[in-house]
């Protein structure tokens, strides 16, 4: 009987066995969550990756300072041609584009101001002949005491005033491009012509034949390209470091991103902010001898560039690029935080990358790390995929 009675309580105690193993399971604590910039690689995945550890390296690297700016020309080769006197347009042989030199006819005009102005000068200059003659007159009476000295001053005070006048008339016409020396009563002229105060290019023609100019009115710009320069645009927070004499290397982005940098050379540095984006102005002489002449030559005023001004060398922490995860201004790192039998642990770490040479890369590290730091020198792009993975794919962080 009793062992019936045993056999009956057997499932009873199987039951209450399994039941208290099952709570014992539910009260042991699991495992804590690993944090979003950790990741974990077991053996064969640190084999598949190719990880490989190291440390950070010191190099003489050239540091440098980021700018945009454009191609430019001084003031003085940018020339604004207007007219002095008003007048209509009467022939205008000029094309945007084309090549003058000094004193090319642009475009000439024509009005009846300049018929008076030119009649106005030589009624002038014979009131002068009468007026000299007179002048002579008055002398020779006043040396015999004949005639009174008040009309030898007379005499002389018109005179004066009278080539005063003629002065200024033949100022007048030289400003309007006429010559008054070479005025007589049957060269009289309606039209002046406008001429090209610099030689160098055409950039644009404002006006058509026909037109009336008043002297406020540009009618032709002109730009002369014979001393291209950069000018570039650097933050408050590096030109301290631009110096004059410094190297530059700049792109045209428009050439597209397989055009050979061109070199350029600081000349002049600002000492004052613009109003807008807190930018100091740098200008920069291009390089027109040399390989890179033809290139240079091709440049044109207004056009983008890129540029890096090379401000000297120092010693600076490096990586290889394959230890780089990029992320826009700020890039990423893993180092090794732990390793066991199991496999490795990682934790990412952030940094500004540098100037590179020969495959390493200058970093400027934004989280604190020793130089004994056991760092992903190869992998880093698998690990941050993994960790990724981990995060479900949605790298927020």
């Amino acid at each position: 009987m009793k062992s019936l009675a045993y056999l009956a309580l057997l499932p009873l105690l199987i039951a209450c066995g399994k039941n208290a193993d099952e709570t014992a399971a539910e009260k042991k604590p699991a495992a804590p969550p690993r944090a979003p910039d950790e990741v974990f690689l077991n053996k064969a995945q640190l084999q598949a990756a190719g990880i490989e550890l190291g440390t950070f390296t010191r190099r003489d690297l050239g540091t440098e300072v980021q700018a945009t700016g454009q191609i430019d020309v001084p003031p003085s080769h940018r020339v604004s041609v207007t007219a002095v006197m008003g007048g209509y347009v009467a022939q205008l042989p000029t094309l945007p584009g084309q090549h003058v030199t000094r004193g090319t006819v642009l475009a000439t005009l024509r009005n009846p101001e300049y018929l008076k102005l030119q009649q106005d000068y030589l009624q002038s200059q014979a009131r002068i002949v009468f007026l000299k003659q007179e002048t002579a007159r008055q002398q020779v009476l006043n040396d015999e005491d004949v005639g009174a000295r008040r009309k030898l001053q007379q005499a002389t005070a018109e005179l004066r005033t009278e080539q005063a006048a003629a002065g200024s008339l033949a100022a007048q016409l030289r400003l309007i491009g006429l010559k008054p020396e070479s005025l007589s009563a049957t060269s009289i002229r309606p039209s002046v012509p406008l001429v090209a105060p610099i030689g160098g290019y055409v950039k644009a023609v404002l006006v058509n034949p026909g037109q009336f100019v008043n002297p406020q009115d540009v009618l032709i710009e002109l730009v002369d390209r014979s001393d291209l320069h950069l000018e570039l645009k650097v933050f408050e927070r590096d030109i301290t470091k631009v110096k004059v004499g410094q190297d530059i290397l700049f792109r045209v982005p428009s050439q597209g991103v397989s055009a050979r940098p061109l070199p350029a050379t600081v000349f002049l540095v600002g000492k004052a902010f613009d109003d807008d984006g807190r930018t100091v102005p740098v200008h920069a002489h291009l390089h027109d001898t040399g390989p890179d002449a033809a290139a240079t030559a091709a440049l044109l005023p207004g056009q983008y560039v890129s540029a890096r001004i090379l401000t000297g060398r120092t010693l600076q922490r490096t990586l290889p690029e394959d230890a780089l995860v990029p992320g826009g201004e700020v890039s990423y790192g893993y180092y090794q935080i732990k390793s066991d039998a199991n496999g490795s642990t990682f934790r990412r770490f952030s940094l500004r990358p540098g100037a590179t040479d020969q495959g390493q890369v200058a970093v400027q590290l934004l989280d604190k790390l020793p130089d004994t730091t056991r760092l992903v020198i190869r992998g880093a792009y698998f690990l941050d995929a993994e960790r990724s993975k981990g995060q479900g794919g949605d790298d927020n962080d």
